[in-house]
């Protein structure tokens, strides 16, 4: 019996239509399209050499040779000048380099996120220590901390504990994080900002990786 899609007989293009159902579409290229070698048409071109250095207009055909020569490609970097633009380099290796740089730049493109982190004024030494690993994890994935300290009922008369707390939090991660937003009272809650310092966390992890200093030796008399 025939494909009931095409009014009970066989699919004139047999399996082509199977094929086709699996295909998948190519993902496309990183970074800028360039023509290379064999792919470039227009001659002549604008040479510049493996080591940068402006060759002049030479052949097509001329060009594809000094860039076998040197076991190189030649890229077309300019096609819409007059003559086109080639260049003699690693097309490979630049390639590479390009998708770097699009993978540094998404990284610095990140939005930055405002997490929180809620406290009370009496916490314990313990529950703080987790909530400072949290405040940190936060920090280096390049998001800011609000602290949020809540006051109930007679809480409201030990504020200065609140302030200590939220003095001491910024001292313990002064090596990555820097004030936003300094502690204030917002009716029953003290709420305070960090935000990540790349710079101090730079210098502190340095200082962790400098070997420490040795005592000067003294003489015995």
């Amino acid at each position: 019996m025939g494909d009931p899609a095409f009014g009970g007989y066989d699919c004139p293009f047999g399996d082509l239509a199977i094929a086709r159902s699996r295909f998948r579409p190519q993902q496309k290229e990183t970074g800028k399209r360039l023509r290379v070698n064999d792919m470039i048409r227009i001659s002549p071109v604008r040479l510049i050499d493996e080591n940068n250095e402006q060759v002049g207009v030479v052949d097509l055909d001329d060009a594809r040779q000094r860039a076998r020569v040197a076991q190189l490609d030649l890229v077309e970097v300019s096609p819409q000048s007059s003559p086109p633009v080639c260049r003699i380099m690693d097309y490979g290796k630049w390639k590479y380099a390009q998708k770097k740089k699009e993978q540094k730049a998404k990284a610095h493109a990140k939005q930055s996120e405002i997490k929180g982190v809620r406290l009370r004024p009496k916490i314990d030494d313990h529950d703080l220590e987790i909530k400072l690993s949290k405040a940190r994890e936060f920090l280096s994935d390049g998001d800011k901390v609000q602290f949020v300290m809540l006051f109930r009922g007679r809480e409201m008369a030990h504020r200065d504990l609140g302030m200590r707390s939220m003095r001491d939090i910024c001292d313990q991660l002064t090596d990555c994080s820097k004030v936003e937003q300094e502690p204030k009272m917002m009716g029953r809650r003290m709420t305070m900002v960090l935000a990540p310092d790349r710079k101090a966390k730079a210098k502190s992890e340095a200082q962790a990786e400098s070997p420490p200093s040795q005592p000067a030796a003294t003489n015995p008399s």
